[in-house]
């Protein structure tokens, strides 16, 4: 079971969760992060580290964002690893927490 970055972290990017991260699986788009489910160890470290609490267990995945199981592994095979923390989005504080952001995330 691979964890699985959601719908909060669009227009946030805050990468904390990438610290942490004893594998190196989580991959950098323009404006998400998505995490390689093919590379998770299923550690739960990124989960606490997360401030835009956006990451989940695969099998803990809120209903409306099943999606995001897909995402995560379709956009991991194509986007750059990331292993060390970078400054958030600039207004990523103004995003955390808005609903609806799909139609945000940039590929």
């Amino acid at each position: 079971m691979a964890y699985v970055v959601t719908e909060n972290c669009i227009k946030c990017k805050y990468t904390d969760c990438v610290d942490v991260c004893p594998v190196d699986c989580f991959h950098e788009g323009p404006n998400f992060l998505v995490i390689d489910p093919e590379e998770c160890i299923d550690c739960t470290l990124c989960v606490a580290e997360c401030p835009a609490s956006a990451i989940f267990a695969e099998d803990d995945v809120p209903d409306a964002m099943h999606g995001f199981i897909a995402l995560n592994a379709e956009l991991a095979k194509t986007w750059p690893v990331i292993a060390e923390r970078k400054e958030p989005l600039d207004d990523a504080d103004a995003w955390n927490g808005v609903a609806d952001k799909l139609d945000k995330l940039e590929r």
